[in-house]
């Protein structure tokens, strides 16, 4: 897939034609970053991006989570998680709205986390849990 910022000045390429998974999450965190009702992120496996990029970390209770953004239009543009012993994960998170030809049919597999923040309707039918996933990146209030 291809995917860029805002302004254009960060483009890539994802290394597959479509996420391993999707997500939809209402976490406050995803919120604020997002600035919106929730947060949505692509995965994909690791890729590095080039350009003009700055870095934002924050730390979770089991990982540092950090994101990538154009330092020209402020996008973020994916993270990653480092657990405790500094080693990156195999997988980056793609923020979904940085994609171009994300449609309607992937996105109904989409599943919806931390859904006791939620401040939107979650659809009924879809996978959802209320906090992280069992397979999650990390645990812990939100």
């Amino acid at each position: 897939m291809e995917g860029h910022c805002q302004c254009g000045t960060i483009r890539f390429t994802t290394p597959l034609p479509s996420p391993q998974a999707l997500y939809i999450c209402h976490c406050t965190e995803c919120r604020h970053q997002s600035s919106s009702t929730y947060g949505m992120t692509a995965v994909f496996p690791y890729f590095p991006l080039t350009g003009a990029l700055s870095t934002y970390s924050r730390p979770n209770p089991n990982v540092v989570t950090k994101g990538f953004f154009c330092t020209n239009c402020g996008s973020r543009i994916y993270h990653l998680h480092i657990d405790k012993e500094g080693r990156e994960a195999a997988d980056v998170a793609v923020k979904a709205g940085c994609l171009t030809g994300l449609g309607r049919e992937m996105m109904r597999g989409a599943v919806h986390i931390w859904t006791k923040s939620a401040v939107v309707d979650i659809p009924e039918g879809v996978e959802a849990y209320e906090e992280e996933p069992p397979d999650g990146s990390f645990s812990g209030e939100k």
